[in-house]
């Protein structure tokens, strides 16, 4: 039952539980294989990292939910440039899912941020999945990408309604999510094999991840 669930700050001791958890949650969801627990490993060492925001969801004395927050930022027309939040990954393990436990991870996680002193995050995911935590469309926000568009799978959410004024943003994702695809591999080799393969949900995710709201 969700009451039993124990939100808290990651642990060091969980870093291996987090990253087989994550694992295990993308594992063929996204590409054949995943990297996501690679990048979970890569996100805790870099400078926009906020360890304040890693929290893992406990069941029993078992990780079975992570969720994981660095800086980024928006720049306006005039080059003003303003820190926010954007979460990932995020992750139940399969066999909790549906439970609701990665909305408390983001509730909880929403109120940490608020704390800390943060007013905005901005994320890429399924809009599915995110909508009934309060976001929306990054063009509602007038938040666009790189080059000027709004794609369909960046979201925003103010966590003080009205800061943001109106004005043309332009996201600026933090340098701590590239990653070297064989390093990926190589890390992915410590853990017990799975097999890779194709299944309908990446056809979505690539569909989705190349939208634009015109």
């Amino acid at each position: 039952m969700k009451m039993d669930l124990l939100i808290r700050t990651e642990a060091e001791s969980d870093y291996a539980a987090v990253e087989r958890l994550i694992r295990e949650a993308f594992w063929n969801v996204y590409a054949p294989g995943c990297q996501e627990h690679y990048l979970a490993h890569i996100l805790r060492g870099h400078p926009d990292f906020v360890p304040d925001l890693a929290l893992a969801a406990e069941l029993d004395g078992q990780v079975v939910g992570s969720i994981m927050y660095t800086k980024a930022a928006l720049e306006d027309e005039a080059g003003e440039r303003r820190t926010i939040l954007t979460f990932g990954p995020i992750a139940v393990h399969p066999d909790y899912q549906r439970r609701g436990y990665s909305k408390l991870l983001i509730e909880r996680s929403f109120e940490k941020a608020r704390e800390l002193g943060f007013d905005v995050v901005v994320i890429f995911g399924n809009p599915d999945n995110y909508v009934s935590s309060g976001f929306q469309s990054c063009k509602k926000y007038n938040i666009c990408s790189g080059n000027g568009g709004f794609p369909a799978a960046m979201l925003a959410k103010e966590l003080r309604p009205g800061v943001l004024d109106g004005r043309k943003w332009y996201y600026r994702e933090s340098a701590a999510y590239q990653m070297d695809p064989e390093e990926a591999e190589a890390f992915d080799r410590q853990f017990e094999p799975k097999e890779k393969r194709w299944q309908p949900s990446q056809e979505m995710f690539y569909i989705l991840s190349h939208a634009e709201i015109q």
